[in-house]
């Protein structure tokens, strides 16, 4: 058994046939099928099931596919283990973040990173939270800014710092002319939500359920800007995390932004990253530079 034949099982596993998986492994396709067949003689059982219009895996092919993804990260962790023996201040950092996160906290980080560790080569992905997980566990991913807590006894995390929710009322909202809130006095209001898949819609959502509010059935947003906007608009209700308020600067005349009493709703974030990963120490040190930098902001957002 070769890496070469996991490679191009995986592949297989991907493209679902055999032509697209051999220009992928740039090969042709009598050679990756001939691999195939001698790790399936070798294994003893059949990974595939093969017909004229796709390849569908058999129940030790899946199991196959999986114990190969596995291998083959843990050698990519090898050779980056070996290229980073030198130093972890050099080289290429795949970084994810999720969207109600990014826009706001990569401004700060990203030149502190980069001021730090010149040689460092910064790639950047804004995915959802889910997407960022899976690309985790698949090695496409060496680390991402996810909220807390995430289980998975695979990843280690840094804890980085806790954000607050602000509720974002319009100018004639019943709750404008307050100066704060509590969560009783979301009781009987509706708040606009994100839709389905973004990590804070849930944050939300456990807020609607302490506080007895309900969800606005009639609207659902794809971003934090198009909840500002629709508050500016008028149309109703939400909550902001405050790092997307402090980005825009100061409060729009036609919205008010109100602070909660007592226990203020928030979440916690964090850097993740695979327990295996040879950079653990890295990205310790860029978890305590977003820590500082966020003290710091936090310092001026005071003042």
């Amino acid at each position: 058994m070769t890496l070469r034949e996991l490679q191009y099982l995986v592949a297989l596993a991907t493209h679902r046939n055999f032509r697209r998986a051999a220009e992928a492994c740039l090969v042709s396709q009598p050679t990756l099928s001939t691999q195939i067949s001698k790790l399936e003689d070798e294994l003893g059982v059949l990974l595939l099931e093969r017909d004229r219009r796709k390849v569908m895996l058999t129940p030790a092919g899946q199991d196959a596919v999986e114990r190969a993804q596995r291998i083959l990260r843990e050698v990519d962790e090898m050779k980056e283990a070996a290229r980073h023996a030198g130093t972890v201040e050099a080289g290429t950092l795949k970084l994810g973040i999720f969207p109600t996160l990014g826009p706001y906290l990569l401004p700060y980080l990203v030149p502190l990173i980069r001021d730090r560790y010149p040689q460092l080569k910064l790639l950047l992905f804004e995915e959802k939270s889910d997407t960022l997980l899976a690309r985790l566990d698949k090695g496409t991913l060496d680390a991402a800014f996810l909220a807390l807590p995430v289980k998975d006894d695979r990843l280690q995390s840094e804890f980085l710092f806790r954000e607050p929710f602000l509720m974002a009322v319009p100018a004639d909202h019943p709750l404008a002319d307050h100066g704060s809130v509590t969560l009783d006095d979301l009781r009987t209001h509706t708040l606009m939500l994100l839709e389905e898949g973004h990590c804070l819609r849930n944050q939300a959502l456990e807020v609607c359920q302490l506080s007895g509010a309900q969800e606005t059935s009639e609207f659902r947003a794809t971003s934090l800007e198009t909840l500002r906007q629709m508050v500016i608009a008028g149309m109703g209700a939400t909550l902001l995390p405050a790092l997307a308020i402090n980005s825009t600067g100061s409060e729009p005349q036609n919205m008010r932004l109100l602070r909660f009493q007592d226990e203020e709703p928030s979440r916690e974030i964090g850097l993740i990253w695979r327990r295996t990963s040879p950079m653990g120490f890295l990205f310790k040190q860029i978890a305590e530079i977003c820590r500082d930098a966020m003290r710091k902001e936090a310092k001026l957002a005071a003042a």
